[in-house]
């Protein structure tokens, strides 16, 4: 397959499944048809289905290769100094990468996100930031003689709270910009929310009789 042809097929891809994006927002997934589908994209059954089996195929595809995405981006994450991080009050490079990935793909994710989206599509994310994103970069660095809770738990509490952070930011239409979403998220990781609602300091201050 030559290159114009490579391109060809992802503009041809890519506008079924912003077909896909509007009808899952109009109707829902399972209401809607592969002909709905090819009525809304302007194109007929024979490319649908040069692409893809049926409508749960493509929804299975558009999430895998949005997930791919993503992982290629976490993958290149290396070991960084947090307090240097903190200190110049900045994000970890590649969230902001990362998130500038979702920014791109943002209306499908919203949608899929959302209540007429694909439920799965939740555990799946969060399955895969609590495997590439957080067990491999916090893990390691976890002392468990150090530890207050145990590790799976505090996996699955950071990786939920960031999804929730996310789907947070798609539905408020996007008003920080990836990079300063990406230091909430640093914040919120590094301090922890009591700290970056400023009751800590409050009960720090009360504890010291000030």
């Amino acid at each position: 397959m030559n290159e114009s042809t490579d391109r060809r097929v992802l503009r041809t891809k890519a506008v079924i499944r912003d077909a896909l994006t509007e009808l899952i927002e109009e109707k829902g997934f399972e209401a809607l048809t592969v002909k709905d589908i090819t009525t809304r994209a302007n194109i007929n059954r024979g490319t649908f289905y040069l692409h893809y089996r049926d409508k749960y195929d493509l929804l299975e595809q558009s999430e895998q290769e949005l997930i791919e995405g993503m992982i290629s981006i976490i993958r290149t994450i290396r070991p960084f100094n947090l307090d240097e991080l903190i200190a110049k009050d900045q994000p970890v490079p590649q969230i902001v990468e990362l998130i500038e990935y979702m920014n791109g793909q943002a209306e499908f994710l919203k949608t899929i996100l959302g209540p007429k989206g694909d439920p799965a599509f939740h555990s799946l994310v969060r399955s895969m930031m609590s495997k590439y994103l957080f067990e491999k970069n916090i893990v390691p660095l976890i002392k468990k003689e150090n530890t207050l809770v145990p590790t799976e738990y505090l996996i699955t509490y950071i990786s939920s709270a960031h999804l929730g952070m996310i789907q947070e930011w798609l539905l408020q239409g996007r008003k920080e910009s990836p990079y300063e979403l990406a230091l909430i998220m640093t914040k919120l990781s590094m301090k922890g929310p009591l700290y970056a609602a400023g009751i800590f300091h409050e009960m720090k201050n009360v504890l010291d009789g000030k």
